[in-house]
Order: C-alpha cells, then sequence, then structure tokens
C-alpha cells in the first residue's frame, strides 16, 4: 500500500469512491488505494475545478499540496476534520471565498500556505492559524491577525463602548465634536461680557430701553 502519491506535469485527476484517486500525469495514469496514503503531492500541474470533499475523508493524510494549479471554488467546508494534517499548501491557485471556520481546529498544522488566491474576509481565530507568518496570507484580500485588522472591526483590545471596539484607525465624526464648541463659543462671544461686566450689562439695558420707547 502506497505512502506517498505524487504526480507532477499537465494532467487531469479526480477522486472517486472508496478514496480511489486517479491522476493521469502526461502519459501515464497511476491509480491507488489512499485508506493509509500520508503524503498526497498534485503540485505544478494544470489542474482546474473545485477541491473535490472526499479529501477531507482522508483522515490519515497529513501532507496535501494542490499549489500551483488552476483550482477554483472554495475550500472544503470541513477540512478541518483532517485532525492528521501537519501541512497544506494551496499556494497560487485560483481558490477563492472565506478560510473556513473548521480550520482554527487544526491543531498539528505546522505549516500553511494559502498566498496568492482569491480569498477573501476574516482569518479564523485561533493559536495555530494566528502562528503563521504574514506570507503564508499574502496575495488575498484577507485580514485578522497576523494581517492588518478588518475595517469597521475595530480593535480588539481597544475600549469597548456599547459593543464596539475604539481602536487605531478608527476615525473620530468631528462635525458631532464642533457643534457643542461652537455652542459654547457662541454664548460666550455674545453673552458673556454681559454676565462679567457691569459696566456692560448697564448699557445693554439702556440700549434695550431705548429701542422699545422708540
Amino acid at each position: 500500500m502506497y505512502k506517498q502519491l505524487r504526480c507532477h506535469g499537465q494532467g487531469e485527476w479526480f477522486l472517486g469512491q472508496r478514496h480511489t484517486v486517479c491522476c493521469y500525469c502526461r502519459t501515464s495514469l497511476g491509480i491507488c488505494t489512499l485508506n493509509l496514503v500520508k503524503v498526497l503531492d498534485f503540485s505544478r500541474n494544470k489542474f482546474s475545478g473545485k477541491i473535490p470533499h472526499e479529501v477531507t475523508s482522508l483522515q490519515g493524510l497529513q501532507s496535501l499540496n494542490l499549489s500551483q494549479n488552476h483550482l477554483s471554488g472554495k475550500i472544503p467546508e470541513n477540512i478541518g476534520g483532517m485532525k492528521s494534517l501537519e501541512s497544506l499548501d494551496l499556494s497560487q491557485n485560483q481558490l477563492s471565498g472565506s478560510v473556513p471556520e473548521s480550520m482554527s481546529s487544526m491543531t498539528f498544522l505546522s505549516h500553511l500556505n494559502l498566498s496568492s488566491n482569491y480569498f477573501t474576509g476574516r482569518i479564523p481565530t485561533s493559536s495555530q492559524l494566528q502562528s503563521f507568518n504574514e506570507s503564508c496570507y499574502a496575495g488575498n484580500h484577507l485580514c485578522g491577525s497576523p494581517l492588518k485588522d478588518c475595517k469597521g472591526s475595530g480593535n480588539e483590545h481597544g475600549v469597548m463602548n456599547g459593543g464596539r471596539g475604539i481602536g487605531e484607525g478608527q476615525e473620530v465624526n468631528w462635525f458631532y465634536v464642533s457643534m457643542p464648541l461652537g455652542f459654547v463659543s457662541g454664548f460666550w462671544c455674545v453673552l458673556g461680557p454681559l454676565v462679567i461686566s457691569r459696566q456692560w450689562r448697564i448699557m445693554y439695558f439702556r440700549f434695550l430701553e431705548q429701542m422699545w420707547w422708540k
């Protein structure tokens, strides 16, 4: 029984029932049962289409490399069920969507490369996913640690105010700040002298009296 399956070059592949993989590499056809396979390397091919959901049922798989292909669609949502996976490389494809939340439970994952795809959204929070270098997520539209904070999310270490974080990068609306300042300034410019100076008060009331009798 094979423990490693590698396929490089032009070709097609599909994963059938009972964990049987068919891989057309140039002119050769390799077929094997994957029950005991630990390493699956299909990098540097021209594979296209979505990642088969059946891949996630390979519970004994420790390394999965599908990099440098033309794969599209999303990462299977239940990929987090691959508890034995230590290395995952999906870089340089055309994958999109968000990083599945289930990946936060992949505690044995020591190598990850999702770079050069079309992933979007927040990176799920876990001690594992945040431990990787920024380059592992480069070339996408992702946010959250270890990358920059997501816009509008606030800073998780900021002061909480009504359920919303106030952190770095959050702009202050100066229009609302200037309104009370303008009111206070206008009040003191007009009525301030009357409050402070007795002579101003006398002159003011004499002026009003003259205006009244006119």
